[in-house]
């Protein structure tokens, strides 16, 4: 009994110890996410808002200022110490057939600034790294720009310019379809095996203008396309790595995270359960499945109450929810292939809906994730990496490729004088 004793009161103090240390190590991982920036590549707010008929008076803006059902809004933020999201300006593929890509654009890019100007004193307009870490000192939540799916160029290289003056800061080249640019790693039919000859020059504008180019959502062929012409760093601004979920060519394998570290890129993770890991995506699509069907039986559409009521009863019987150690070992995985400076944060909050992994369900759980890396032997100036300096360095890097460039061109055409 002695023993037994002994040992019992040993295992207590084991355990006290073991919880202070966590709570030491969350502590520490708290402070970290509010004294270091930390940037975002991918967050779908201006689109949620445009579909739920968004519109910008202080009676209707709930769903920024104040706590909401959305993953990101102003309170999230802070708590979670987020600076600096990218706000995605999301175009639907559809828009590649009916027309009005640009028009629908240049909506989302007027709603963002709105959000600035609505309240000045929680949010800024950010077009580059200097501009954020200026809004960093002044307590303010930058708002950069980056467009998802390069469709509103149309075809027309100018288009590139105007959307960089219009604030875009980076240009996803396609999304679900192929378009004028590039094929998707969504869309079978490979048009262009790879860049259409249009994107080759799409690429070189958006190198020489000073828009980095995003990876993410292109096709396999498409990604080393971009490799041999770009002369800038690239992102993948919400792309995972497919070892974790084989098959997955939204995903990025092995070669290509090899190939992004030597271009001196940045591979930011997306949180979603089905990008982080094969389990998730195959209860995911079995969840998919079955919807479809008991739907179909009852000659129900998925925006129906009863369906949304049937789902949300399905999820909680049926979670395929990841986990935030899940999306730390994404993070370990670029970082042995390629290095501490190409990895960062591409969440695609308020874009996977309700598929976030328990301990990152929203913007207020950064800490969460620094918290488990720091439990895995990551170092503050490998946190501050990977919250805001990886990524700041290409786009730092992307806006002196476009200097030279247009110096060059300036030189070139007044005869080298």
């Amino acid at each position: 009994m002695r023993f037994l004793s002994i040992s019992l009161g040993t295992l207590f103090f084991l355990s006290s110890f073991t919880i202070q240390a966590q709570d030491s190590i969350q502590s520490r991982a708290d402070s970290l996410a509010q004294a270091y920036i930390i940037t975002d590549g991918h967050i779908d707010l201006p689109f949620r808002l445009k579909i739920s008929g968004f519109r910008l008076k202080k009676e209707y803006i709930k769903d920024i200022e104040s706590e909401t059902q959305g993953d990101f809004d102003y309170p999230k933020a802070v708590a979670g110490g987020l600076d600096a999201p990218f706000m995605s300006i999301y175009i639907p593929a559809s828009y590649q057939e009916t027309g009005g890509a640009k028009e629908f654009a240049d909506s989302l890019i007027n709603l963002v600034q709105n959000i600035q100007q609505e309240f000045p004193e929680k949010f800024a307009l950010a077009n580059s790294p200097q501009e954020i870490e200026e809004n960093f000192e002044n307590g303010l939540i930058s708002l950069p720009m980056g467009m998802e799916n390069g469709a509103p160029i149309g075809d027309s290289i100018e288009n590139v310019q105007y959307f960089f003056d219009r604030g875009i800061r980076y240009v996803t080249l396609t999304h679900s379809k192929v378009n004028k640019i590039s094929d998707s790693s969504y869309d079978t039919t490979r048009v262009w095996d790879g860049l259409s000859p249009f994107g080759e020059e799409v690429v070189k504008e958006m190198n020489r203008v000073g828009i980095m180019v995003d990876v993410s959502h292109i096709s396999d062929s498409a990604f080393y396309d971009v490799m041999k012409i770009t002369q800038a760093p690239v992102i993948a601004s919400h792309s995972s790595a497919r070892k974790f979920v084989p098959g997955f060519e939204r995903n990025m394998d092995d070669d290509m995270i090899k190939q992004m570290g030597k271009n001196n890129g940045v591979i930011a993770i997306n949180f979603g359960s089905g990008f982080v890991d094969a389990e998730s995506r195959e209860k995911s699509s079995e969840m998919r499945a079955h919807l479809s069907q008991w739907m179909s039986e009852r000659n129900l559409t998925f925006s129906d109450s009863a369906t949304q009521a049937y789902a949300k009863e399905y999820m909680a019987n049926n979670p395929a929810y990841s986990t935030v150690q899940k999306v730390a070992d994404h993070i370990d995985h670029v970082v042995q292939l390629a290095g501490i400076d190409h990895v960062g944060f591409g969440s695609d909050f308020d874009g996977v809906g309700d598929t976030l992994p328990t301990g990152l369900k929203n913007a207020s759980d950064y800490p969460n994730l620094i918290a488990e890396l720091l439990k895995r032997g990551y170092s503050d100036e490998d946190i501050e990496k990977v919250c805001y300096k990886n990524m700041f360095r290409v786009w730092n890097d992307v806006q002196g490729v476009a200097q030279t460039l247009t110096r060059e061109g300036n030189n070139s055409t007044s005869g080298g004088r």
